[in-house]
């Protein structure tokens, strides 16, 4: 019987199995920021263990709230920092070279396909988009990571997903997410990992796999993968060509991780997504999902684009292309957080700066803090936003907000119109 792409890191990274079903892994990277980890150190600094495992394993970023907005997340912030400097972390982003962890991270080339990569975030399961195990993990194993450079896992079971058909125009990866989430439900994937697959996945590039695999965890997803390929391989090349003769020789060597033919899944779905339209959140858990067509209409209070679901530099591109030459309807708030400061260069470098504030955006430093309503971006009561982000649950960017969920091209839409809107019209 073949094996997964899951099931063949598991069994490479394997170091000890002291429960049957409960898998310890040897982990190739520990990534940290300073919202959870700052509660490992403290741990560990209490009880005389303050030690890292492998200092240039750990990536550390200040990405939250950043610059901090007040003596609590300033105190946050520090302990990081202090951290990092204690244990000479080198990969360590403090403020003006911080972004977004799960854009930044990728983006630096920390990640390889067959890797093993935890982190106390949800979203660390971005990753997978390299065909890496990336999971999102509790203090307690975030401690143990840092300090051991192993984790304990039962070996989940893989919900294979094809993605048949090509998407239609003004439908992208966080249109195809949605449309996932929605037929697995948002606890159809626990205890599983979610393998992206078919036509689709394959003419995607890594930023919209990485949109795919950051949604993996609201199905309840351990982790989403993508089979490594030529993609992969292009993306990662300028941090891997030391290592090999050529493209070529990389992707047959990364190809090993891909999962065999005969592999068995815990379940295989098949969608066509050849007639999708672009969809929208209509509630407060990710999988209540709309056609645009449904909710064109609804007014919204503030468009949010930015996060590691859709911060990208081909993110910023698909808005700004809808939005050159007109106006966001002043009755909303525009808010852009390019994810990393380098997406951030590119796009003041290719003019889609100009064109967010020519419409009326205001344009902010790269950080997570509007999406879990903690800065740049928090909601009034009852205020509505229209975001790229990947988490609608009540009060998440504000307590009585609404968050509708939908893809940049949508949230520009409805910048200019001021309600939700249909991004086709605009292509």
């Amino acid at each position: 019987m073949g094996m997964t792409t899951a099931q063949k890191i598991f069994a490479a990274h394997l170091v000890d199995e002291p429960f049957a079903g409960t898998k310890v892994l040897g982990i190739d990277v520990v990534m940290c920021h300073e919202i959870t980890t700052p509660i490992a150190i403290a741990d560990l600094m209490a009880r005389g263990k303050d030690r890292v495992f492998d200092n240039t394993k750990i990536k550390a970023v200040i990405d939250h709230v950043t610059p901090s907005k007040d003596s609590k997340t300033a105190t946050q912030a520090k302990m990081l920092r202090d951290w990092a400097r204690r244990h000479d972390i080198k990969d360590f982003f403090d403020i003006g070279a911080n972004g977004v962890c799960h854009a930044l991270f990728p983006e630096k080339g920390f990640i390889r396909p067959g890797n093993t990569v935890i982190m106390g975030d949800s979203h660390t399961c971005t990753h997978g988009a390299f065909g890496a195990f990336a999971a999102g993990v509790g203090t307690t194993d975030l401690e143990v990571g840092i300090l051991k450079g192993v984790c304990a896992f039962r070996e989940p079971k893989t919900i294979r997903i094809n993605l048949n058909g090509t998407l239609p125009k003004g439908v992208y990866a966080k249109d195809a997410i949605l449309r996932v989430i929605g037929e697995l439900t948002v606890n159809g994937a626990t205890d599983r990992v979610i393998e992206f697959g078919g036509p689709i996945v394959d003419a995607m590039t890594m930023e919209s796999r990485m949109t795919l695999c950051n949604m993996a965890i609201e199905a309840g997803g351990t982790s989403g993968i993508c089979a490594p390929d030529r993609v992969t391989v292009d993306y990662l090349w300028p941090f891997i060509s030391d290592s090999f003769a050529s493209k070529e020789a990389a992707v047959a060597e990364y190809s090993k991780w891909a999962s065999d033919a005969d592999a068995e899944y815990d379940k295989v779905i098949d969608l066509d997504l050849s007639t999708l339209t672009p969809l929208c959140t209509f509630g407060y858990k990710p999988d209540q999902v709309k056609s645009i067509d449904e909710m064109a209409g609804q007014p919204v209070d503030q468009v949010y684009l930015g996060s590691c679901t859709n911060g990208r530099l081909e993110d910023l591109r698909v808005a700004a292309q809808i939005l050159k030459g007109k106006k966001i309807a002043p009755t909303v708030r525009g808010i852009l957080s390019p994810a990393t400061p380098q997406i951030y260069k590119d796009a003041v470098a290719e003019g889609l700066i100009q064109i967010f504030m020519d419409a009326g955006f205001c344009v902010t430093n790269p950080t997570c803090g509007a999406c879990l309503g903690m800065s740049n971006g928090v909601l009034a009561e009852g205020e509505v936003c229209a975001s790229t982000t990947n988490r609608n649950f009540m009060g998440r960017m504000g307590k009585g907000g609404m968050v509708h969920l939908l893809s940049p091209a949508t949230a520009a839409a409805s910048a200019i119109e001021g309600k939700l809107a249909d991004p086709r019209k605009y292509l």
